[in-house]
């Protein structure tokens, strides 16, 4: 049989600071709706104990048989969310590799075609620039065919 006993909180029953010099005389009282004031900020009061001790004293509310269903889940989620980003990495790899090796010489063929389009279309234009200054000369390059007598 289980008997239960009530025990007594030692700090619960000390006056607590401020409260010595407190009185019942409310003459002195004003309530403004304003704005929050530095007065109102409460201080932390640690007591000594940091976060990690805090969110450690948690793990008692928790019955063991929810704390294994709730870790389970969480190594489930990291586990995909590994498995996610690895996948991704190793894409991210292949992909960049694959158009560093092939998309780069292809880029710049396509580049070096273009430059010799270029180069033919401005020769063509230096021909027909040439035929307009001076009609009927021939360039360098090119001999009017003559018949032999």
């Amino acid at each position: 049989m289980v008997r239960l006993e009530e025990v007594e909180d030692e700090e619960f029953n000390k006056v607590q600071i401020g409260e010595k010099d407190f009185n019942d005389d409310d003459d002195d009282f004003t309530d403004t709706d304003s704005e929050i004031s530095d007065d109102d900020v409460i201080a932390p009061c640690n007591g000594g104990e940091s976060i990690k001790d805090r969110v450690l004293a948690l793990r008692d509310m928790l019955p063991p048989s929810t704390r294994r269903r709730i870790i389970s889940s969480y190594e489930t989620v990291k586990g995909y969310a590994w498995y996610g980003l690895t996948l991704s990495g190793k894409t991210a790899w292949v992909v960049s590799t694959s158009a560093l090796l092939l998309g780069v010489p292809f880029i710049l063929a396509v580049v070096e075609e273009q430059q010799v389009v270029e180069a033919e279309k401005e020769q063509r234009m230096r021909d027909m620039g040439n035929e307009l200054i001076t009609p009927g000369a021939t360039s360098a390059g090119q001999q009017q065919g003559r018949p032999a007598l």
